[in-house]
C-alpha cells in the first residue's frame, strides 16, 4: 500500500512538472513580439547622457557591440522564506528587449519532496506571479494590477545590468543626472512608468540600484525602499556583466534581503545587422 501511495505521488509530481514547464514555454513564446531597435551599439548613442552613465557604457560595451534581442540567464542561489531562513533555488530567466519583458521560472527547495515552483513575469504590460507546490498545489496567483505591473517592470529595468544594451536610450531608457556617481533611469511601457537610481562603482560598473517598489504586505501593495547590489563582473559575449547579485527591502527595522544568486550561465540572441 505504501509503495502504491509513493508511486501515485511521483506520478502526480511528474504530471505537475510537465504542466508547469508547458505553461512556462507558452509564456516565454510571448516575449519579444514588437519592433526591433538598431542592430549595434555606437558611442554616438551616448550623446547628452550624464557622465557616470557614459562611463558605464564605456566600461560595459565596445563600439560595434550587437544589441541584445533576447537573453536567457541560468541562476543558482538562495531565497528567503522568512528572516534568516533561506532555501536553495535554481532558476531560468528569459528576457526580451523590444518590447521589454521577462519570464523567471524557479524551483525553490522548501521541502524535500515538494519543491515550490514560482513563475514571475512581465508580459504585454502585465505583471504576474504564480506559485505552486510541486507544480500542482497553488500557493500564490497575483496578476493584472497596476502595482504588479510597476513592480515587474522595475525588476526588468534593474536586471538590465545582465544585458547592458537594454539600458541604452535606443531601448527606451531615459537617464538624468543625480550626482557624479549616480543617475536616474526611467522606463515607460504600456502606460506604466518606473524609475530607479543607479549607483556606479570606480570602474564605471553598476554597483547597486535603489528605488521605491511595491511590496506585498498581508495582501496590500505598499511602496517600500528597495535595493539591489551587483558584483563579480566578467566579459560575456563582448559585454561586462555582473554574475552575483543580492536584492532586498530597506525596512524601518533594518535591511531585509530576500534574494541572493549567481548567474551560472548567460546566453544571448543578438539583433542581426540588416
Amino acid at each position: 500500500m505504501l509503495g502504491g501511495l509513493g508511486l501515485a505521488i511521483l506520478l502526480v509530481l511528474a504530471g505537475g512538472t510537465f504542466l508547469w514547464k508547458r505553461a512556462t514555454g507558452r509564456a516565454v513564446a510571448l516575449l519579444g513580439k514588437g519592433p526591433l531597435a538598431p542592430a549595434r551599439y555606437s558611442p554616438d548613442q551616448l550623446a547628452g547622457l550624464p557622465p557616470p552613465v557614459v562611463r558605464y557604457f564605456e566600461f560595459a560595451l565596445v563600439p560595434g557591440q550587437p544589441l541584445v534581442r533576447h537573453a536567457r540567464v541560468t541562476q543558482a542561489g538562495t531565497f528567503a522564506r522568512a528572516r534568516d531562513a533561506w532555501a536553495p533555488f535554481r532558476a531560468v530567466e528569459d528576457f526580451a528587449v523590444w518590447p521589454p519583458g521577462f519570464v523567471w521560472d524557479a524551483s525553490i527547495r522548501m521541502a524535500p519532496l515538494l519543491p515550490a515552483r514560482v513563475r514571475d513575469s512581465y508580459l504585454g504590460g502585465e505583471g504576474n506571479m504564480h506559485g505552486t507546490l510541486g507544480g500542482v498545489v497553488p500557493i500564490v496567483d497575483q496578476r493584472g494590477t497596476p502595482e504588479m505591473a510597476g513592480a515587474a517592470l522595475l525588476r526588468y529595468l534593474a536586471e538590465g545590468a545582465w544585458l547592458p544594451t537594454a539600458l541604452l536610450p535606443s531601448a527606451g531608457v531615459r537617464w538624468e543626472a543625480v550626482d557624479d556617481n549616480t543617475a536616474r533611469a526611467t522606463l515607460t511601457d504600456a502606460g506604466t512608468t518606473v524609475s530607479m537610481d543607479v549607483h556606479f562603482g570606480p570602474r564605471g560598473e553598476i554597483d547597486r540600484i535603489t528605488a521605491q517598489r511595491y511590496r506585498d504586505v498581508d495582501g496590500t501593495p505598499v511602496l517600500t525602499p528597495w535595493r539591489g547590489t551587483f558584483g563579480d563582473y566578467a566579459r560575456v559575449n563582448g559585454m561586462q556583466v555582473p554574475r552575483e547579485s543580492e536584492v532586498g527591502w530597506e525596512l524601518p527595522d533594518g535591511w531585509l534581503p530576500y534574494f541572493r544568486a549567481r548567474n551560472v550561465k548567460l546566453e544571448y540572441t543578438f539583433r542581426e545587422t540588416p
